[in-house]
């Protein structure tokens, strides 16, 4: 079981990787290449801004419980290749699957019950950018 501040730390970790994923797609979304890709730089920015709305999410949830959202981000993945650059967002999306059902359960456990029903949330749409990135590497 995970204290409160333990659970500010993770969702603060969370938050780092939010701002990372934005500005990942935002980048990927610029020098993506190739007609082919035209629907799919489309959606990169649509889950650029999504990214940005669990960002909010997150800060807001992290100042309820009593901390201070962070301002950094980690290091976003680069590359010059399109195929690349869709495994680098669906490797980072299904992280963030996996991250956001442990820290469901975190919340849970300490009874935070609404802040439990906004990680739900940002779930489903993080499933969703993943279920984009398989179909558009035809996976």
């Amino acid at each position: 079981m995970v204290s409160k501040e333990e659970l500010i730390e993770h969702l603060n970790d969370d938050l780092r990787k939010e701002y990372q994923a934005m500005i990942q797609y935002i980048q990927h979304a610029a020098v993506m290449k190739g007609a082919q890709y035209g629907d799919i730089i489309k959606e990169l920015l649509v889950h650029a801004t999504e990214e940005h709305n669990h960002a909010v999410t997150l800060a807001n949830q992290i100042d309820y419980l009593g901390g201070v959202p962070v301002a950094n981000m980690t290091e976003a993945q680069l590359s010059d290749n399109n195929e690349d650059m869709l495994r680098q967002d669906l490797a980072g999306e299904e992280d963030a699957v996996e991250r956001y059902k442990v820290r469901i359960k975190e919340a849970e456990e300490i009874m935070e019950l609404a802040v439990a029903e906004h990680l739900k949330q940002i779930l489903i749409q993080e499933q969703e950018h993943v279920m984009d990135l398989k179909q558009a590497l035809g996976e």
